[in-house]
């Protein structure tokens, strides 16, 4: 193990996550990982790694990043621009990378985290099994913190034939997310939608809401029509998830994201089904989303179709 790239220049917010810290949420340690599932999991694929290793998020604009060794990577998500020595390089697939050239990010273009993944994945030690960072807590990445100039991140490094075999490989453009200013989810109706009026339930699923600047990997504060509740916004403290939408007493929904608390006080009205997570994370602020009622099996129907395309991609992609 050695370090494989340098950080020259951090970005707005750029750290290290892989798929999460999980098992620890009845003690209170969030579980971490990426915002967008689906173009983390994918960059993983494309440069020949296991669906979990460790990349680097990266959110609205990038970082400058020196190669101190020979790899192979894969920028997915947001597209903000990447260039390598200056040279464009594509989107949604897997690039030959040189000791000494230099990844840099540009204007971005469209959506809000991008990944970078890199051959072997990013290898900084493990804090409750998970490499992911969550800044609040100072756990997991490097420090705890977001990534930081002069930040050295270790990985390994492959042979020349290792590295041929893994380049070159492309997403189809339609299997890539199409990022737009608004976006339709599907939610599944949480037993708490009793605490709240019927006139409530209507708004939710037949207004847009905007993306507020108060939103973050936390959450997403979002405004539209008030949501208004039968009797109190408070409620027992009770376990949230991915995508959980809590209404407090102002009637703004929060959309609950991967650095999300364990538990909330507030009534949940809903939860995102798992495969549209990645459209609300790529939304920026400003931007609109609006809600349509699903169902478990929809949500379910999804995460297998998810699941099987990811398996027929990474036997396509391992092929030489």
């Amino acid at each position: 193990m050695k370090p494989i790239l340098k950080i020259e220049e951090p970005g707005l917010h750029t750290t290290i996550q892989d798929s999460g810290r999980f098992g620890f949420q009845k003690d209170g340690i969030v579980p971490a990982g990426p915002m967008d599932p689906y173009a983390f999991r994918m960059g993983n694929m494309l440069v020949g790694n296991s669906w979990d290793e460790a990349s680097i998020e990266m959110t609205m604009v990038g970082p400058s990043v020196l190669f101190l060794e020979d790899s192979v990577i894969a920028i997915t998500g947001a597209n903000l621009s990447p260039t390598v020595n200056e040279e464009k390089i594509p989107m949604w697939g897997s690039f030959h990378v040189k000791k000494g050239q230099e990844l840099r990010f540009g204007k971005p273009k469209y959506g809000a985290r991008a990944y970078l993944s890199i051959a072997g994945g990013i290898q900084t030690e493990k804090v409750l099994h998970s490499r992911s960072t969550y800044t609040k807590a100072k756990l997991g990445g490097l420090r705890g913190e977001a990534l930081d100039t002069g930040d050295e991140l270790p990985g390994f490094v492959f042979s020349e034939e290792v590295l041929v075999n893994r380049k070159g490989k492309l997403i189809a453009e339609n299997l890539r997310p199409f990022y737009q200013a608004h976006h339709k989810v599907r939610v599944i109706p949480d037993e708490q939608e009793v605490y709240f009026t019927k006139e409530a339930i209507e708004t939710f699923y037949s207004t847009p809401y905007k993306v507020t600047p108060q939103s973050d990997r936390m959450g997403y504060r979002i405004q539209g029509k008030k949501l208004d509740h039968r009797d109190s916004a408070e409620i027992l403290s009770d376990a949230v998830a991915f995508g959980s939408i809590q209404v407090p007493s102002d009637g703004d929904p929060i959309v609950l994201m991967a650095d999300r608390q364990t538990t909330g006080g507030y009534p949940k009205i809903g939860t995102i089904i798992s495969h549209d997570l990645w459209k609300v994370a790529q939304l920026l602020p400003g931007q609109t989303l609006s809600f349509q009622r699903s169902t478990v099996e929809e949500g379910h129907r999804w995460l297998e179709y998810e699941n099987n395309l990811f398996k027929r991609l990474n036997m396509a992609v391992q092929q030489k």
